[in-house]
């Protein structure tokens, strides 16, 4: 059995143990062929609390944790050039 895992970037860290990352979706438009952009955002459990705002992440689907957290975190590919 296969584990889904996305890409994405961090754009909050306020809760505890917990971020919330954007990943993007692109696909192309059926009729007009148009490349389109679908952003999704996720709950993503981070147990050492050791993501910041902007960061490069590598999550992956897990048991339910509450009630929309559904993701944790893998690893972080890269970190940001903010300082926070």
């Amino acid at each position: 059995m296969s584990v889904k895992q996305k890409i994405g970037t961090v754009i909050s860290n306020k809760m505890q143990k917990t971020i919330v990352v954007k990943i993007d979706n692109r696909y192309s438009h059926p009729i007009y062929s148009k490349i389109m952009t679908k952003t999704k955002k996720y709950l993503v459990h981070d147990e050492m609390d050791k993501c910041n705002i902007g960061d490069q992440v590598l999550v992956e689907e897990c048991r339910p944790l509450s009630r929309r957290k559904r993701w944790k975190l893998r690893k972080i590919i890269s970190k940001s050039s903010l300082v926070s």
